[in-house]
């Protein structure tokens, strides 16, 4: 998941530019990428098809009146709603990118997937593991979000 920018009032325009934001910023992993799926807003627009048809990726559009198409994308908003936004109070657009950012940060690289048989998304080798074997470091608790979330990695 990747934060391409947070408005109040978004237009195809707008939207139009995140996306040339986002293939930008993900030109590192070419081709990690076949398909975008997306629903039928009409903010997403001929030009925003365009901007991931020429990174050779196929915009898929959810049939109408069918919420279950885009599941992935559903799960992603209640996911995000029920373990971070539904318990802090947001005071503005920069505290909502910054509370964004560190839990997607948890989201991809310490919360474990069942899909992913309780792997990440990404996975990131913590320096204890590289230099000893599991289990030579005790546990350690880290707080993000101020408590929020609690990880548990091995101690350095």
């Amino acid at each position: 998941m990747h934060v391409v920018g947070i408005t109040a009032h978004p237009t195809g325009q707008w939207v139009t530019q995140a996306a040339r934001n986002l293939l930008m910023t993900m030109e590192e992993h070419p081709g990690r990428f076949r398909f975008l799926v997306r629903d039928r807003d009409a903010k997403f627009t001929a030009a925003f098809d365009a901007v991931f048809g020429a990174a050779g990726i196929q915009v898929l559009k959810v049939p109408p009146r069918a919420p279950r198409a885009n599941a992935y994308a559903e799960r992603w908003v209640r996911t995000v709603r029920t373990e971070c936004l539904d318990w802090i109070l947001i005071r503005s657009t920069r505290h909502l990118h910054r509370v964004l950012t560190v839990y997607l940060h948890h989201y991809n690289i310490a919360r474990p997937h069942r899909s992913l048989d309780l792997q990440t998304p990404l996975t990131v080798p913590s320096p204890a593991e590289s230099r000893h074997g599991v289990g030579d470091q005790p546990i350690e608790c880290v707080d993000v979000l101020d408590g929020l979330i609690h990880e548990y990695r091995r101690a350095a």
